[in-house]
């Protein structure tokens, strides 16, 4: 898969854009010919380490939408981030993660959502220089950093597995 130089236009990819212009952000969405729905599939397509891919995945935390950037390089341990938020986390369905966010899975961002979406940072990603996050479509990415996207999301750094327990926390 290769980045194409031309950037097609798709409406959830324009509020990203916008959302992430109006942060401050000069956008620099990656587009490729290929869907790339896996850490591991937008990894090999940038060159990095699947680490580095942010991963949007949207939840419930009891009935309440929340998203989750998590490392492309492991799983969130529901349970136990759970008992850790006060609450049960579930899987949430398409049509959650349509309304909450705008955008379908497979194309998460963590930004251009239609309202605030309750957000927690994966604390392993603050071990890059530099992660990507999808940008809206499934054929999107953008390069950002760990603190960038604290800030851009209003996230809460948090572990997102009992082995990042002991890992420090950054305030947003």
């Amino acid at each position: 898969m290769s980045a194409e130089q031309s950037a097609p236009s798709h409406a959830a990819v324009d509020r990203v854009i916008a959302a992430l212009e109006a942060r401050g952000v000069e956008p620099r969405v990656v587009w490729f010919g290929d869907a790339v729905t896996t850490a591991q599939l937008a990894a090999d397509a940038l060159g990095v380490e699947v680490g580095q891919i942010a991963n949007s995945l949207v939840f419930t935390l009891d009935d309440e939408p929340i998203l989750v950037l998590t490392s492309g390089a492991h799983r969130v341990d529901t349970d136990w981030l759970g008992e850790r938020l006060g609450g049960r986390i579930g899987r949430a369905s398409k049509e959650i993660v349509k309304a909450a966010t705008g955008q379908v899975i497979g194309g998460v961002a963590p930004v251009g959502h239609p309202a605030p979406v309750r957000t927690f940072v994966d604390v392993d990603l603050a071990r890059y220089d530099e992660v990507w996050a999808a940008a809206g479509h499934a054929k999107t990415v953008f390069p950002t950093t760990y603190d960038e996207l604290v800030r851009l999301t209003g996230g809460t750094p948090t572990p997102v597995e009992p082995g990042s327990a002991d890992e420090p926390t950054r305030e947003a």
